[in-house]
């Protein structure tokens, strides 16, 4: 085996765990599932693991050098990540308060493809997220073993397919919930407000804190 057996447990645990506590990405699938239903929520869940299998191969292509050498790349990712959900919150928002008759039917509050684009774009721009993997996933892995490159798969892989077990869960369950909520012209309103506010808040959490 590639990996330290030892290794692997304990990182299976510990992202177990961080994937459970409440953060950004949960967040973001649960508005997602909440405005577009259960197949948004899940794509957005999608999105989200893409992006993540990204941060993996740029952490084992050893990226972090470029944001040690060039700090101000980091402030430009943060800037534009921050700027992405702010702009999405801001659109949310604006189109709930366009009135009923403007208001999209149950189910099309947010299309599968922008769910899944959504999610992909905003944990890409999440500088945050490059910073956790290529710190984290390192540590977990033991260069003379050889195959780094494998070690950093099996670890991705793993963290990937338990982004899918909580955070879809949490976005199916959100869309079974707000599709039912969405019958409702002012509930559906106030979902789109809410979830706006929602990312408005998110990017400008990611916009003023540094860590």
């Amino acid at each position: 085996m590639p990996i330290d057996a030892q290794l692997l447990a304990l990182f299976t645990v510990t992202t177990a765990i961080a994937m459970i506590t409440p953060g950004p990405d949960m967040l973001f699938v649960l508005g997602c599932g909440m405005r577009g239903g259960p197949r948004a929520g899940l794509l957005a869940t999608a999105g989200v693991a893409v992006s993540e299998a990204v941060h993996v191969a740029v952490a084992a292509a050893g990226l972090a050098a470029l944001f040690a050498a060039v700090p101000v790349a980091f402030t430009v990712v943060r800037v534009a990540g921050a700027a992405y959900l702010i702009y999405l919150g801001v659109q949310m928002i604006r189109n709930a308060r366009r009135g009923q008759d403007d208001l999209p039917p149950v189910g099309a509050g947010m299309s599968g493809r922008r769910a899944f684009l959504n999610g992909l774009l905003t944990n890409l721009l999440n500088p945050k997220m490059v910073t956790f993997t290529i710190a984290f996933l390192p540590q977990f892995v033991d260069p003379s073993l050889g195959q780094v490159w494998l070690q950093f798969a099996i670890l991705g892989a793993i963290m990937i397919a338990l982004e899918f077990v909580v955070d879809g869960t949490v976005g199916v369950l959100a869309g079974r919930i707000g599709a039912w909520l969405r019958r409702r012209a002012a509930a559906r309103r106030r979902i789109d407000i809410a979830t706006g506010g929602l990312f408005i808040g998110l990017g400008v959490r990611l916009a003023v804190t540094d860590r």
